[in-house]
C-alpha cells in the first residue's frame, strides 16, 4: 500500500525539522521552552505516528478506522496513553518520538480518533 504525504513546501519543512536544539542555561527555564515547543496532535502524527498508523504496520490501528480502535478505547484513555508512553506489543514508547510529552502524545491520540 503506498502512503501519499503532502509534498508542499510548507509540510516537507515540518517534516525534516530539526529534531534538537541547544539551549543556553539561565536564557529560559525549561518549562517555557516546552510550553513555546509544544506541537499539535496533527503535527506529532505527521512526524512520529504515520509510518505505521496509516497503512497499519504490525497491527498499529489506523487513524480514524473505528473497528481498529474499538478494543482499545473500550479499556479507556488513561490505558491507551499509557500503552502510548511506555510501549505495547511492537510500539515502542511514545511510538518513537523520546521528545514527545505526554500531552503530545495525547494530543496523537485525539488526532488520530477525532472522525470515529
Amino acid at each position: 500500500m503506498a502512503i501519499t504525504q503532502d509534498m508542499s513546501r510548507e509540510a516537507i519543512a515540518e517534516r525534516i525539522q530539526p529534531t534538537m536544539k541547544v539551549r543556553i542555561a539561565g536564557t529560559e527555564t525549561q518549562q517555557q521552552a516546552a510550553a513555546s515547543e509544544a506541537r499539535s496532535g496533527e503535527q506529532v502524527y505527521n512526524q512520529a505516528c504515520a509510518a505505521c498508523h496509516t497503512g497499519g504496520v504490525l497491527g498499529a490501528p489506523r487513524k480514524n478506522v473505528a473497528e481498529d480502535w474499538t478494543d482499545r478505547l473500550a479499556q479507556g484513555m488513561d490505558v491507551l496513553l499509557e500503552h502510548s508512553i511506555n510501549g505495547f506489543n511492537a510500539m515502542p514508547p511514545r511510538g518513537g518520538c523520546a521528545r514527545c510529552t505526554d500531552e503530545e502524545i495525547e494530543a496523537a491520540i485525539e488526532f488520530m480518533i477525532a472522525e470515529l
